[in-house]
């Protein structure tokens, strides 16, 4: 990771020349350092033993950072030849770079499968499916993030169109902040009311709203202009719409483990 950063960083040349190219090469820079940092710091805390002064869940941590680091090298590894390199000459550190996210992902796929294969005791609620369900669901709103600005510059529809998915986005990110919060600190037994019942609603809330933003950029594909198709904007709406439509399966499957949940505690 730390070799993915610091090439793109010292080739301000051989990179694409769109108008939208610069946020995505800082979203993918931003990943690369962010998660490089992130998991040089877990390593220095397992080596020193300090982890068990840290107040978080600590086998939820590492794993929350090994699945979601999986994504976001993933998305990376896409994102930076689609949108980042320059196409018309081939640059060694360009290819470089790429590789070197597609191994970090490997890395953290390997990491995520060892920390799964862990005793059960040892295993936190982000190694389950509706731990990893969650996790997919922040990933997909971080998606959003460079596309909605590039895709802002380029829409030509009325505004609602644009601003109703921006808020769905945003609401649901914040929704999946608090959530993940709550179950690194352990705070699910202080809540006033039964976390699962959180859990249950904000899920209905992620898949109602998922539900309006997929629908609206399927309704941007159908009404996109001869103008708009010579340009880059159906591409975006196209991975904006994909993006959505995997998060919003994410949604409906965790609100499915919620209601059973509840229907299984209230038989008890």
């Amino acid at each position: 990771m730390r070799h993915a950063f610091s090439l793109v960083a010292s080739m301000e040349h051989n990179l694409n020349n769109s108008p939208d190219w610069d946020k995505f090469r800082i979203f993918c820079m931003f990943t690369w350092c962010f998660f490089f940092v992130v998991t040089f710091l877990i390593h220095i805390i397992s080596i020193i033993q300090f982890h068990s002064l840290i107040p978080i869940s600590w086998k939820n941590l590492t794993m929350m950072v090994a699945l979601l680091g999986a994504l976001m090298s993933l998305s990376s590894f896409v994102v930076f030849p689609w949108r980042v390199m320059d196409h018309t000459t081939v640059s060694a550190r360009a290819v470089a770079a790429a590789v070197a996210s597609g191994l970090t992902f490997l890395a953290y796929v390997f990491e995520s499968c060892v920390l799964r294969t862990q005793a059960h005791e040892q295993r936190g609620y982000i190694s389950s499916l509706p731990g990893f369900l969650k996790i997919i669901q922040l990933w997909g709103g971080l998606q959003m993030i460079p596309l909605i600005l590039s895709i802002s510059n380029l829409q030509t529809g009325p505004d609602w169109q644009r601003w109703v998915p921006y808020v769905s986005y945003g609401v649901c990110v914040f929704i999946s902040l608090i959530t993940l919060v709550v179950i690194l600190g352990d705070f699910a037994g202080r809540c006033l009311l039964p976390f699962d019942r959180f859990l249950a609603a904000f899920s209905l809330i992620g898949v109602l709203l998922y539900m309006l933003a997929t629908v609206i950029c399927l309704t941007k594909i159908l009404q996109m202009s001869e103008t708009e198709s010579k340009q880059n904007y159906p591409n975006m709406v196209i991975v904006e719409t994909v993006v959505s439509s995997i998060t919003l399966l994410a949604y409906t499957v965790d609100l499915a483990f919620s209601i059973k949940l509840l229907c299984d505690r209230s038989h008890m």
